[in-house]
């Protein structure tokens, strides 16, 4: 029984076999529910163990039966091929069994679930039958973001998440009081900004300033301006029409509109549901995302981990001024910075992601005999190197502005096919530690190889000279 920890936290970061790291290990009052792992020692108070909330086990006991569930939904026919051969009498015997299983087993997998911040890593021990334990090295946790849904917020507790560096998927504690995972949070990362163990969970949280907050009124009105909404909506109201049409069949019709529908509600309602009530504060330990109507979310982009951004300018956007930021951070899925906003105000948040680095305003652009190798499209392709920033724009209808500041570039490529060849063409690409790419199209070749040289001799000096990824600083 895992208790619902990822896989990837399931491996070891570099501790020593017995899980004890060197040095004095502090430990603090026995909360409810705690268990000492060790016991005192002489100068060596023992190290805490504590357990998750007690409405954990609600959420765990779900595991057997989303088993069955998903066995239903992957064989059908069996299925209900086995229902028609059960009795009343023989479901209710087997409910019986099942929910009181279901319910065991929620609870030993709460019950053999621990976690336990020592001074140098949080450790999680999971497992009734195969024990394991996850070390967490303190100094490699990047994120702590506080995830609240719905049912959640009814019961008064939060998911804790953490970004931890060289994993793809999050770590996380599931479930805990509130106000004992704003304190963990707020723990975790003055351990991390190298605080004290004596002094840590004394830090508190750190305050926050507002910068910016998106009124719900204008994230309808970008909603409504943009084109994916109207065009998923069109594509769900034309298609099963014309399927209707054609076959006569209301069942073909029904089977396509529902997904497409579906689609449609994602890119507009679903999009207001989560972006609802955008606010993003700056901390000492980065800037902090708050959004969410239904489940609740606090995210946190790390200092010095974004590698790349990006600013969105729809076509429908560009009346009124507004654009939307998103981000490429380094081990981490956030995406998305601002999800609309004046653009000088979206500005205002980019300098303080990338301080130092001011967005471009006039940019190149590529040769007219470009337009041989991409009609139309060819004019959406410019460029600008600054001292401190790599930027490349793309698109002709929805503009896309990338943003590499020269310290984050892991490598440069030039590449260059025939027809380009045959124009005098090259592309430059600029890859990140994100693992993603930026691309000036359609330069003159000679422009593109002193790009090439220039670009690599930029990178290395932006490296030397960058400042060191640090928390809780006060600059």
């Amino acid at each position: 029984m895992d208790g619902g920890i990822p896989d990837d936290a399931k491996r070891d970061r570099g501790v020593p076999d017995d899980g004890i790291p060197d040095g004095a290990e502090r430990g603090r009052g026995v909360p409810d529910g705690g268990v000492p792992e060790h016991p005192p020692a002489t100068g060596r108070p023992p190290v805490i163990e504590r357990r998750l909330h007690p409405v954990t086990p609600f959420r765990r006991a779900w595991a057997p039966l989303a088993v069955l569930a998903g066995w239903a939904v992957h064989n059908p026919n069996g299925a209900q091929e086995q229902l028609t051969r059960l009795t009343g009498t023989v479901l209710l015997l087997a409910l019986a069994v099942l929910v009181p299983a279901a319910g065991l087993y929620g609870f030993l997998s709460w019950w053999f679930t621990h976690y336990a911040v020592t001074d140098t890593e949080l450790r999680i021990r999971t497992g009734l039958l195969f024990r394991r334990t996850a070390h967490i090295r303190l100094e490699r946790i990047q994120a702590v973001d506080v995830s609240r849904p719905l049912l959640a917020r009814v019961a008064g507790v939060a998911k804790l998440r953490l970004d931890v560096v060289g994993t793809d998927d999050k770590d996380e504690l599931a479930f805990l009081g509130e106000r004992e995972a704003r304190a963990l949070r707020a723990e975790l990362l003055a351990r991390a900004a190298g605080f004290a163990p004596e002094t840590a969970h004394e830090v508190g949280e750190a305050p926050a300033r507002t910068l910016l907050r998106v009124p719900p009124r204008e994230l309808v009105r970008s909603v409504l301006l943009t084109g994916a909404t109207w065009g998923s909506l069109c594509a769900a109201l034309v298609v099963p029409t014309v399927l209707w049409l054609v076959t006569h069949n209301p069942w073909t019709a029904l089977a396509t509109a529902l997904p497409l529908f579906g689609a449609a509600g994602a890119s507009s309602v679903g999009r207001f549901v989560t972006e609802f009530d955008w606010t993003v504060s700056e901390s000492p330990d980065g800037l902090r995302i708050d959004h969410g109507l239904l489940d609740r979310a606090h995210e946190t982009v790390p200092p010095g981990r974004v590698q790349t951004v990006r600013i969105v300018e729809p076509l429908l956007w560009r009346g009124r001024g507004w654009v939307r930021v998103e981000l490429d951070v380094a081990g981490s899925d956030n995406s998305v910075l601002v999800p609309v906003a004046p653009r000088e105000a979206a500005e205002a948040v980019v300098a303080r992601v990338l301080p130092g680095v001011a967005v471009p305003r006039e940019l190149s652009r590529v040769p007219r005999r470009a337009r041989w190798c991409v009609p139309v499209w060819w004019r959406g392709h410019r460029l600008a190197v600054t001292d401190t920033v790599f930027a490349a724009r793309s698109g002709l209808l929805c503009r896309r502005l990338s943003l590499v500041p020269h310290a984050k570039v892991q490598s440069v490529r030039l590449t260059q096919g025939p027809w380009e060849r045959r124009w005098g063409l090259a592309e430059v690409h600029v890859d990140t530690g994100a693992d993603k790419t930026v691309t000036a199209r359609l330069r003159d070749a000679r422009e593109a190889a002193r790009l090439l040289d220039e670009q690599a001799e930029r990178s290395r000096t932006g490296r030397r000279d960058a400042l060191p990824d640090r928390w809780m600083t006060t600059g």
